[in-house]
Order: structure tokens, then C-alpha cells, then sequence
């Protein structure tokens, strides 16, 4: 069992809220999250057919059966629940009676943004972080065994073979959801287009040569990530803009929610692999954006996370905002340490002294160190504090 982190503010939210909703990717753990943290509801699976059919035949009926509340899990079987879900939560203010589980965002964000504003808190859960993944048995992980296997908690918890999970989890879930979703006529091409995307993984998004790799319109591609994002297993890294006239890149970054299910895709079946593929970097670097939002969302914060490139290349692999500070941060699986490391940073920081009117802050260097990586919570702001301005992250 993994202590979660976002339990605070599920708390928290269910002492405010009638109702609260966790969205988030299959397997990433919010049926145990919820049903852990509320013992006491009695737990409904609209996966099941029979409960589904039976809740969408006859709504009232249904709901009457659960009067003081209950764990509606995967709701988006049953969205027409959610307006009569309305009336009930309007009779009663009693705070925390309905506790909503979702892994499809787009058809469930507009149900409730239609029927239950305002009486619903809305929280997101991904797969474990670092953090939660090093408080269990097996914290001494290497970055690259992490990187490879991925942070599904049943993989960890069960210790299953990465390679028949990632392969029964894109059999299954993203082959089965994403292309309800689509209503796809050629699985090939959306099959051949998901391991195109995962070999350009932290690269800026180009369209169009995507397309023309997988023969389909540059506005199929658009629409196909925009659902694999919509569904939690795709993140966009936007880049950042501030009120300059210097020209700067304006397309985004993709990375996936789970690098374990990228190196599937990819074809990597071990950590040794790994670290001898080109995209190892790319991939490194993927595990340590997805880390810092799951950091956000744990804590019920909206990840304010960019990108940096200029016309003449100057980069910065990650900026994260916190209210008016913004601060650079530069990724990389390097085993050695070299002061080209911080080249991106320090011409950002003599480009940007006070980018938009924020404050910049110290700038941080994460570095994969003699093969293992060591994250904790909050540990750029920490080795900030201690070592300076410029930091890197050492193996114990």
C-alpha cells in the first residue's frame, strides 16, 4: 500500500464539497484512494454492466438506493447520472456525500462544468511520484530502472513484469478508450502515430511531419493528441512567453504521463537498454517533468510549468511558476557534471532579470549523477538554500 499524497486534499475537499471528483489516467489508483479514505461509503463500479445498466434505466431509482452517499466509480459510464446527481446534492448541504471517480476527461469535465458547478471540488491523480514510490519497500531504485519499468502503483505493489504490463495496459486501456473516444476506422495508423509521438517525446511538437509519417491530416494529429492529453497520458509542455519583442519558439512540448509506457512503445524492455538508447535524455528528462506535476497536483495546485527556446536556440529545459517567482530549471542524464550544464540558465537569467514582473528565482540544475537520482519533496528549493545558485542533484 502506497501512502498518496493528494489524501490531504481529498480531505479537505470533502469537508468543503457535497461532492468531489478525482480524474485521472487508468491504474494510477482512485478507486483505492477513495475507497481507502472513505470506508465508510459503500462503492459502486459503473464498469460493471449490470450496475451501468441498471443506473441508466432508471436514475432515480438508482441513486435512491445510496441516500447518504457513495463512491461513484468511473462516472463517465453513466454521465447522465450527474443531473439527477444535482437535485440530491441541492436538497442536503452535508459536506463530502459523493465521491466521483474518472479516467475520461473530456467527457466528464463538460458533465460536470454542465450540471454540478459549484457543488464539486475537482482533484487529478497520476501515477506514483518519486516521493511516494521511495516510501515503500523498494526505494533504492535507479533513475533508469524507475524511468523504465514506470510508476503504475499495481506494477510496484504487485511487483509485475514491466513489459507484460505496459502491453496489457496499451492492449486494454489506451487501444480500448482513446479509441472510443476517436471512433477510429485505421487502429494501425493511431497505433503507428503513438510510437512516432513517443520517439519525438520532449521534442517541440512539429504537426505536420507527424502527419506526413503517419499519412493523415496535420489537424488528425491536433485532435489525436489533444484526446491522449485529455485522457492523462499525454502532458504538453507550453512554452513560455513574456512581454518581449524577442522571438521566441511558440509551439509545444509533449512528454507522457508515464515513461514506463513510453519505453514500451519505444521498445525498451530493461533499464541496460535504457541507458544505451539515444533518447535516453529525452526520456530522463520526461520523468522529471511528469515528477514536478504530479508535485503540483498532489498538493491541489494547477502546474504552471513551460519551456524556454529562442530563435537562435537558447533553451531552458523546464520554468516553474509559484504565484510571482518563476524558476529555470535545466535536465540532464549526464553521469558527469560540466559547466555547459547551466549555459541555457545563465543566458536566460541576463535576458530575463524580472521576466513579466516576476521574480527570478535561483536557478537549478538536475543532473543524473554516477547512474542513480535521488528526488524528494521539494528538493530544488531545499538545495537551492543550501548550496547556492547553482545546484545539482548528488547520489547519496
Amino acid at each position: 500500500m502506497f501512502q498518496r499524497i493528494l489524501v490531504g486534499e481529498l480531505i479537505e475537499a470533502a469537508r468543503e464539497y457535497p461532492a468531489v471528483v478525482l480524474f485521472g489516467p487508468r491504474q494510477s489508483g482512485k478507486t483505492t484512494l477513495a475507497r481507502t479514505t472513505f470506508p465508510h461509503l459503500p462503492w459502486v463500479s459503473l464498469e460493471d454492466p449490470d450496475v451501468r445498466q441498471s443506473a441508466l434505466a432508471d436514475p432515480r431509482a438508482f441513486l435512491g438506493q445510496i441516500p447518504s452517499g457513495a463512491i461513484l466509480d468511473e462516472i463517465q459510464n453513466a454521465p447522465e447520472l450527474l443531473s439527477y446527481l444535482q437535485s440530491i446534492l441541492d436538497k442536503s448541504s452535508e459536506r463530502g456525500r459523493f465521491i466521483l471517480t474518472g479516467s475520461h476527461q473530456p467527457r466528464l469535465r463538460e458533465s460536470v462544468s454542465q450540471s454540478l458547478a459549484g457543488r464539486i471540488a475537482t482533484l487529478e491523480l497520476l501515477p506514483l511520484s518519486i516521493q511516494e514510490l521511495s516510501s515503500s519497500p523498494m526505494d533504492e531504485k535507479a533513475a533508469w530502472n524507475l524511468c523504465q519499468q514506470g510508476f503504475y502503483p499495481r506494477l510496484h505493489a504487485e511487483r509485475l513484469s514491466a513489459e507484460r504490463f505496459h502491453k496489457s495496459y496499451h492492449a486494454t486501456y489506451v487501444e480500448r478508450d482513446v479509441r472510443s473516444l476517436l471512433q477510429l476506422k485505421d487502429a494501425n495508423r493511431f497505433d503507428m502515430f503513438l510510437r512516432l509521438l513517443a520517439g519525438r517525446v520532449g521534442q517541440i511538437v512539429d504537426y505536420q511531419s507527424l502527419a506526413n509519417d503517419v499519412g493523415v491530416s496535420a489537424v488528425t494529429i491536433k485532435d489525436w493528441i489533444g484526446v491522449l492529453k485529455a485522457s492523462y497520458l499525454v502532458i504538453e509542455l507550453p512554452p513560455w512567453h513574456s512581454n518581449t519583442r524577442k522571438r521566441l519558439v511558440k509551439s509545444s512540448k509533449v512528454f507522457f504521463t508515464d515513461t514506463g509506457l513510453a519505453c514500451h512503445l519505444l521498445g525498451i524492455r530493461d533499464p541496460e537498454q535504457l541507458w544505451r538508447d539515444p533518447l535516453r535524455g529525452n526520456l530522463f528528462e520526461n520523468m522529471v517533468v511528469a515528477d514536478l506535476v504530479k508535485y503540483c497536483l498532489n498538493r491541489g495546485r494547477t502546474p504552471d510549468l513551460h519551456f524556454y527556446r529562442d530563435s537562435n536556440g537558447v533553451e531552458v529545459d523546464l520554468l516553474h511558476g509559484d504565484g510571482r517567482t518563476v524558476r529555470p530549471i535545466e535536465i540532464k542524464s549526464a553521469s558527469t557534471f560540466h559547466p555547459d550544464f547551466t549555459k541555457g540558465l545563465r543566458s536566460f537569467r541576463k535576458a530575463f532579470a524580472s521576466p513579466s514582473g516576476q521574480i527570478l528565482a535561483p536557478s537549478v540544475v538536475l543532473a543524473n549523477l554516477d547512474g542513480d537520482f535521488v528526488f524528494e519533496d521539494g528538493i530544488a528549493t531545499d538545495l537551492v538554500r543550501r548550496n547556492g545558485d547553482w545546484s545539482a542533484i548528488l547520489s547519496p
